[in-house]
């Protein structure tokens, strides 16, 4: 079946499935909308859309080497996830933190959604929610805030709509992929595992997380 279609593909088809398969492995998460590069508008990410046109053909490619596919067509969100448990990807402490305050303030504006899917917050926002949850004790030093936040873009659960990682006014776009990769029962979990450890208390522990961990 999946030779059979492959053979119907031209090959500006074929170099892009090529493409997309491997931006797919690169980031884990392609979402349906997303920040232009250039105009830093919100706009239709074509990838997302070429995939979604092909998806029981990419599904049966990564079958084969044991990965799966979860496509959200409400969200508009691909999430790709190794069914045998291997590639994991590791967050560090400050990288979980900001996961998990970005994933509260998603679930906190999901009901004044309408069309959108994507949450707009600031920099700024993030560390006061981390201050209010006792995360923090100290502003983030500026390396911090850059790499903790960088980490999630790479993975495609936020991006810059304007200014530097390190400014408090610099907003940021949620993306609904935050919604697959960390369920309700997952944030739950979180919440009692920073809460055991003594980190939403100021703790000092190292922690880590994986994609893989924190997906549903």
């Amino acid at each position: 079946m999946w030779a059979l279609e492959w053979e119907q593909l031209g090959d500006k088809d074929r170099e892009q499935f090529a493409r997309v398969a491997n931006l797919l492995w690169q980031k884990t998460f392609l979402v349906r909308e997303e920040v232009d590069a250039r105009s830093r508008n919100i706009v239709i990410n074509r990838d997302y859309r070429f995939l979604e046109r092909y998806s029981q053909l990419f599904r049966e490619y990564f079958r084969l080497t044991g990965w799966d596919i979860q496509l959200d067509s409400h969200f508009g969100v691909v999430a790709l996830y190794n069914r045998l448990g291997y590639n994991h990807r590791r967050l560090d402490k400050q990288s979980t933190y900001f996961l998990y305050v970005l994933r509260l303030i998603y679930e906190e504006q999901l009901e004044k959604l309408t069309l959108r899917k994507e949450v707009t917050t600031t920099v700024g926002r993030v560390v006061e929610k981390m201050f209010h949850l006792a995360l923090l004790d100290r502003k983030p030093a500026d390396k911090q805030l850059r790499e903790g936040l960088a980490a999630l873009r790479a993975c495609n659960i936020i991006d810059r709509l304007d200014g530097p990682w390190t400014h408090p006014e610099t907003r940021i776009i949620i993306y609904p992929s935050i919604l697959l990769l960390v369920s309700n029962e997952k944030i739950s979990e979180l919440y009692a595992m920073l809460e055991a450890s003594g980190k939403l208390g100021g703790g000092d522990e190292d922690d880590e997380t994986t994609a893989e961990d924190a997906h549903n």
